[in-house]
């Protein structure tokens, strides 16, 4: 199945035309011709099929012929806020690997030990939206923009929240802790670990101390692991 994505299209939409761009790839790349089958979500849930009924590669049409709501795979949500790696490229990683396994939220912080503070949204946007179509979801994850640590631990109240961290303290498990929880919330911090301040103002705003295993994991590894983690315990 190749599935496209649009945000543009609607439950109300009855025909709709592409970009340049994307009507190049239907039609020159894809081979597509009049009265082909397309799949397409508009990364809000719904999987619309339609018809293509003008193979122009520079305005490819298609109508719309039924739609689907699709319901995400996982009965619980997500929400990953962790450190951008100094290597760009990790940092795409992790977000497309996380894409794939399931995840609802992410939230690029910036902390004391932070080697990266500025990211390209558009780009990230990207890599989301292209891990959304290869693993066939329907709905894409939420990206937030970059936001400091201080600010991030102020707003979130509803989920169960932990931060991931190195220091030899008491720690707990996933595996403990979120057999019931409907909505997740975890802290990953920058190549050089939360500072000290920001694990106890972590702690003030009651998030729970998180042990990821003995290892000593990377950043996007540790979100990778993280987000596998919670997919595997909460399906079982």
């Amino acid at each position: 199945m190749q599935l496209f994505y649009n945000p543009n299209i609607s439950l109300s939409t009855t025909s709709f035309t592409f970009d340049k761009e994307e009507s190049r790839h239907i039609v020159r790349v894809l081979r597509k011709k009049e009265n082909n089958l397309l799949q397409i979500t508009n990364g809000d849930g719904i999987l619309f099929n339609a018809k293509i009924i003008n193979a122009n590669d520079k305005k490819c049409s298609i109508q719309i012929i039924s739609h689907e709501v699709k319901q995400k795979s996982w009965d619980y949500n997500l929400h990953i806020a962790i450190a951008p790696t100094k290597m760009n490229d990790r940092f795409e990683w992790f977000i497309e690997k996380a894409t794939e396994i399931g995840i609802d939220e992410i939230t690029p912080i910036i902390c004391e030990n932070s080697e990266r503070k500025i990211i390209k949204l558009e780009r990230l946007y990207k890599v989301l939206i292209s891990a959304m179509k290869q693993s066939l979801k329907y709905k894409i994850p939420k990206l937030n923009k970059i936001t400091t640590f201080s600010e991030f631990i102020q707003n979130d109240t509803e989920s169960i929240k932990f931060i991931a961290h190195c220091e030899k303290t008491d720690k707990t498990t996933l595996k403990n802790q979120i057999k019931s929880a409907k909505r997740i919330t975890i802290l990953i911090g920058p190549e050089g670990d939360f500072s000290t301040n920001e694990i106890t103002k972590a702690l003030l705003h009651k998030y729970i101390p998180l042990s990821l295993g003995e290892s000593r994991l990377r950043t996007e590894t540790a979100g990778i692991v993280a987000c596998n983690t919670v997919s595997v315990l909460k399906s079982i």
